[in-house]
């Protein structure tokens, strides 16, 4: 994935297309797990009323709307062939 076209800053004036009069806030910044996933939310105040879209960096250094997905436990019968 090209990290440009997937930074934060892109992500958040494609999803909430800040303006001047009504700039976008960080409100809050968590991690959480043992590889430490980052989770920013970010809020633009509307006429309609308050807007906020979470944003999940990703293990390739991306940022998206989705979680990255979790490392479930596998087989693999590769490992035990001979």
């Amino acid at each position: 994935m090209n990290t440009h076209t997937s930074s934060l800053h892109r992500l958040v004036d494609k999803w909430l297309g800040p303006t001047q009069a009504t700039p976008a806030r960080v409100i809050r910044v968590t991690r959480k797990g043992a590889h430490s996933t980052r989770c920013v939310r970010v809020e633009v105040e509307r006429h309609s009323g308050l807007l906020a879209v979470l944003f999940f960096r990703h293990e390739d250094g991306t940022w998206c709307v989705f979680p990255p997905t979790s490392n479930r436990p596998s087989m693999n019968a590769f490992r035990f062939a001979a």
